[in-house]
């Protein structure tokens, strides 16, 4: 099967009430554990890849694993941009293979946010690409991009509404109080921002920072209208403390391969525990 706009999924969990997951791919063993994961509890899912991640492994690269996998999984898949600081990024990704894009306009002040996004859309949509739009800020860090607390502006319903009608974006992020990154306590996550949005939009709000959210809120979130949850910092962790288990026990390793698949491993279980709790098993 070849990658697929996040459309070809999106709206049916927005209908019935469960989340598709974007796991971020940040090299093969992540790519190989996350399709895993998928095929076995046939779900449907979204590569995320930040502009970090394709300075990393080179967009070449990039395209041709998800490609890789979308073949051999015969999955709905989504390569989508993470992130995109700008018109450029998000075009460079779309000629290269990506079949959706996130422009991240929040940085700038509201009214151009609307209009910057609004030529991402234009530009993808001739292309059959999804795009996702992000409003307010969310705290945290991820790649080279740190917002703190203070910085941190949760979104406005009526903005996100009239922002959602001005861009015709697919799917909108706002800032609800998660946060990049693991938290050192539970989030704070505003339930009424999302459901007030939520019911005024036809396309689904989507759930930065899904690491480290405790369940019930996961549930309550994706209840009030989530149907795009963004989940990095646990599988990072997960694949982090397995490479150092296997080194700290035998430091005459030095086979890649024999702490590598150890940390596939460990993300295969994480990948599934969170398909199974946004609900989107068997919906491929």
């Amino acid at each position: 099967m070849a990658l697929v706009s996040m459309n070809e999924f999106l709206p049916k969990a927005k209908a019935n009430k469960y989340a598709v997951g974007q796991f971020n791919m940040n090299n093969l063993e992540f790519a190989q554990a996350i399709v895993d994961a998928a095929m076995e509890l046939n779900s449907p899912f979204i590569y995320g890849v930040s502009e970090g991640a394709l300075k990393y492994m080179g967009i070449e690269f990039t395209v041709a694993i998800a490609e890789a996998a979308a073949k051999k999984s015969g999955l709905p898949i989504a390569l989508h941009l993470d992130h995109g600081s700008s018109f450029e990024v998000a075009m460079k990704c779309i000629r290269a293979g990506f079949s959706s894009v996130m422009f991240d306009g929040s940085h700038y002040s509201f009214e151009e946010n609307i209009r910057l996004t609004k030529e991402v859309v234009k530009a993808a949509r001739a292309m059959g690409v999804s795009v996702e739009g992000e409003l307010g800020t969310i705290g945290g860090v991820e790649d080279d991009i740190s917002v703190d607390e203070e910085h941190a502006n949760l979104a406005k319903p009526e903005e996100a509404i009239r922002f959602y009608e001005e861009t015709g974006v697919d799917c909108l992020a706002i800032a609800v109080g998660t946060a990049h990154g693991m938290y050192a306590g539970e989030p704070n996550i505003h339930f009424d921002i999302i459901e007030a949005v939520s019911k005024a939009i036809p396309v689904p709000v989507v759930l930065h920072g899904g690491s480290g959210v405790p369940d019930e809120m996961i549930r309550k979130s994706i209840a009030a209208g989530v149907g795009k949850i963004n989940v990095n910092t646990e599988n990072q962790v997960a694949c982090t403390d397995a490479i150092r288990e296997v080194l700290n026990k035998d430091a005459k390793v030095y086979d890649p391969r024999k702490y590598l698949t150890p940390a596939r491993k460990a993300m295969v279980e994480v990948v599934k525990s969170k398909i199974q709790l946004f609900g989107s098993s068997n919906q491929a």
